[in-house]
Formats: structure tokens, C-alpha cells, sequence
């Protein structure tokens, strides 16, 4: 028979074992896929949102991040997030511009052609985009800019015929009816099939940022980046919202709040990253010029072209996003 001391011993180890089992039956753990490499600032921003959520829920919910497409390639997250075989990503939202026209939108030529006006248009298509993801069941917790774009050449780029006839790699259907305006020959590859691309000949040059140019070492198929700007597209870091609303309210919340400084912060790190991403384009040798004139001048004709077709195709939804952006110009 067991004395009153050891029936309190028992209780105390009972309890502390079923603090312990509580304790690790509330931690989660989740599994994220991003396509770019951890030099990449939108994988480091990354980097920094789940250190937020992890310091805000004190660890209840872990994130294991798998970056430069090591667990999937960039194009197949977004069905991976929503089939939870990962329960958050970071995609691309340019990717998707044949489902709807607002994945197209930040695309179009000088639309959106410097930071202030990429943040509007991005507030301005936030309440669109939470019910278009929320109807294939995902939520969108961040966005994050890319700097402003530039051609990647072998030659140099003093004006339009420079451009005719290179088979330029670009990555939406915006960027590709762009280039093939321009007299390019544009073809949509992948980022991560850029490299044999050059080596098979199927490419010659790249429209794109500069930080995708050093991913990619661009030097090493190129000599000359000549910078646009114009075009500031958006990655999104989505979440499955299934898995999402099966988690505690205050984790839901530190998920919303961490993604909102992840946005805030992926402004300033795209702007602050561009003049050094153009200095390691240089100490590798390229060299690095501003677009000529006649070139900006075309590609505000294109893009005004550009964005009058897209209004003629877009629903009165979608227009409406459009006229409160340019309304708060």
C-alpha cells in the first residue's frame, strides 16, 4: 500500500507528463517551398517572417523552409499549397496571368514603374486578390516586389534595332507580348531552366531584375545589363486556409501580423538591394547602363497599348481596382 507521500510523488510525475504531452501535441509544424536561392532578398525576407512567427507563437508553430526550388520547382507551389502537401509557399504572381487578368496587372509596362506606385496598386489589389485566393482555398499572408527590370545582352543596347531579332527569356505572358513588341523573339521559361537555355542556344538574352541576374550569374552568358525599370511584378508567401483556420486564433494572428512586416520590409529590402545588386552585375564584368530613350519611350507606347487591351478584356471587378489605383496617383 502506498504511502501519502508517494501517491502525492506519483501525481506530481503524472502531472508533469501531461504538461509535457500538452506541450508537444500544441506545436505544429509546417513545411514551405520557395524557388529561390537563400542569397535571393525574398528568400532572406523569408527567413526573417519565420523567426516572427516563431518569436509571436514562442515556438508553437515551426516553419521549415526548403528555398531554391529544393523540394519543388516555383511553378508547381501554388498547387502543392493548396493540395497541403506543403502548407505554405511563395509563388509568383505573374505566372498565373491566363487565369485572370489582375495576376497581369503589375505587369504591363509603367503601370507601376517605381516603388511608390508598385505599394498602391498593391493595396489597391489586395482586397481582390484575398477573395480570388480565398475561392481555390488559400490566403495570401505577404507580397514582395521585385526590382526593376533591365535586358540582359551580349551586346551593347544604344537603341531599338539592338534589340530585333534576339531571342529574349521572359517569364508572363505581359513580358512576352512587351518583348515581342520591342522585335524580340520571346519565349516564357522557367528561372530554373535559364541556364541550359543559354546553353542549347534557345536563349540569347533576359528581361528580368537584376537579383534574378546574379541567381543566375547571368555574366556568364551575358555582357551587358541595361536597366529599364518600368515593371515591378510581385511574389506572394501564400498558406493553405485550411490548415491556417485549424490553428489557435493567436497563431492565426501572429501568421497575419509577421506577413504584414514581411510585406512592409520586402519594399525596403527590393530598394535598398537594387544599386548593390547593380555593383555585383559590374564586379563581375558586365556593364551596366540606363536604357536609352528611344526604348523608354516605346515601352510607355506598349504599355499604354498594353494596359487599354487590358481594360477591354477585364470584368468591371477587375476595372474598378485599376481606376482606385490611378485614382490615388
Amino acid at each position: 500500500m502506498k504511502t501519502i507521500r508517494e501517491k502525492t510523488k506519483a501525481l506530481l510525475l503524472s502531472a508533469s507528463l501531461a504538461l509535457v504531452t500538452g506541450s508537444v501535441a500544441a506545436e505544429t509544424s509546417w513545411t514551405m517551398a520557395s524557388g529561390y536561392a537563400d542569397t535571393n532578398f525574398m528568400t532572406q525576407n523569408i527567413q526573417k517572417f519565420i523567426a516572427d512567427v516563431d518569436a509571436a507563437t514562442e515556438g508553437e508553430l515551426k516553419i521549415a523552409l526548403h528555398s531554391n526550388g529544393t523540394l519543388m520547382k516555383l511553378d508547381a507551389i501554388r498547387r502543392a499549397v493548396q493540395a497541403d502537401q506543403v502548407q505554405i509557399g511563395e509563388i509568383r504572381l505573374g505566372s498565373y496571368s491566363n487565369e485572370d487578368s489582375m495576376y497581369n496587372l503589375a505587369g504591363l509596362p509603367f503601370v507601376a514603374g517605381d516603388y511608390d506606385s508598385a505599394w498602391k496598386l498593391m493595396q489597391a489589389q489586395k482586397p481582390y486578390f484575398d477573395t480570388l485566393f480565398d475561392n481555390i482555398g488559400l490566403k495570401v499572408l505577404a507580397y514582395q516586389p521585385w526590382p526593376g527590370q533591365g535586358f540582359y545582352t551580349q551586346d551593347a543596347v544604344a537603341g531599338l534595332d539592338d534589340l530585333k531579332g534576339q531571342k529574349l527569356r521572359i517569364y508572363s505572358k505581359a513580358t512576352q507580348d512587351m518583348g515581342n513588341a520591342l522585335g524580340f523573339e520571346a519565349t516564357i521559361l522557367p528561372f530554373a531552366e535559364i541556364p541550359q537555355a543559354f546553353a542549347t542556344g534557345l536563349i540569347d538574352a533576359l528581361f528580368t531584375s537584376p537579383q534574378t541576374g546574379i541567381d543566375i550569374q547571368a555574366w556568364d552568358n551575358t555582357n551587358y545589363f541595361t536597366a529599364a525599370g518600368a515593371i515591378h511584378t510581385k511574389n506572394a508567401i501564400i498558406v493553405n486556409k485550411d490548415s491556417f483556420e485549424a490553428l489557435p486564433e493567436a497563431t492565426q494572428a501572429a501568421l497575419v501580423s509577421a506577413g504584414e512586416a514581411a510585406t512592409a520590409r520586402g519594399w525596403e529590402m527590393s530598394k535598398t538591394t537594387y544599386a548593390e545588386q547593380l555593383g555585383v552585375l559590374q564586379e563581375n564584368g558586365m556593364t551596366v547602363t540606363d536604357v536609352p530613350e528611344e526604348i523608354i519611350v516605346k515601352l510607355k507606347e506598349i504599355g499604354a497599348t498594353m494596359t487599354a487591351d487590358w481594360e477591354a478584356n477585364a470584368t468591371p471587378e477587375a476595372k474598378t481596382v485599376l481606376e482606385t489605383y490611378q485614382a490615388g496617383l
